[in-house]
């Protein structure tokens, strides 16, 4: 084979692996979009919500200040986006709290788990209330427990006798009770995957992709 054989070889297969590879290049699909779920995110003051749902988006946390209002982060996790609608947790907000039901896909209600007896008891009474509410009813519900790193945090079964989670059940509300706190972020996380699996099992998500 002489000199111009070869190179017409060679040519050949080079035009042969560009082809393949443009046609892989033209064929690559981008991944699929991740489904768009809207929650709003209750509790009182100083329960841990703005901490908990920066630290989930990898912010800082050094200049946390109490939510007046409201306001909304999308928090990324692998299957789905979460936009959390965080609703102040003062006196003064709690009687607009249901305003902002609208769209409501889910809820999360973040909590001190280590709070007084009385306290809990009025976090309880909160808590049903909230939920009766007929935009919430039968929305799947997180409850974090916040506090669990603190000296009197309780267990997922006294809380569930003392807060009387068993009338959610009652009511076919579906809820998922997690411990956490925010030395331990990975155990919100936790919390937030379970109440996606829920979201997807309920086929409801927002037409916005991403």
């Amino acid at each position: 084979m002489d000199i111009g054989q070869c190179c017409s070889v060679v040519g050949a297969a080079c035009r042969i692996c560009m082809h393949k590879c443009c046609k892989v290049m033209c064929c690559r699909k981008d991944p699929p979009a991740r489904p768009q779920y809207s929650l709003v995110c209750l509790g009182l003051t100083n329960a841990g919500k703005t901490t908990l749902l920066q630290l989930l988006c990898g912010e800082s946390t050094d200049e946390i200040v109490p939510t007046v209002g409201f306001s909304i982060k999308a928090v990324p996790f692998e299957d789905a986006v979460l936009n959390c609608k965080e609703l102040g947790g003062g006196d003064n907000v709690r009687p607009y709290w249901d305003k902002y039901y609208d769209g409501t896909e889910g809820v999360v209600f973040v909590f001190n788990s280590a709070c007084s007896e009385e306290d809990l008891q009025k976090l309880s009474s909160l808590l049903h209330s909230t939920l009766s509410h007929l935009a919430l009813q039968s929305r799947p519900v997180l409850l974090l427990a916040s506090y669990q790193d603190q000296e009197g945090a309780r267990t997922v079964e006294q809380l569930t006798e003392l807060m009387d989670l068993e009338r959610l059940h009652a009511s076919h509300q579906q809820y998922i009770l997690q411990p956490c706190s925010y030395k331990d972020i990975e155990s919100a996380r936790s919390g937030f995957l379970r109440l996606i699996h829920l979201l997807q099992d309920s086929g409801t998500s927002e037409d916005n992709r991403i």
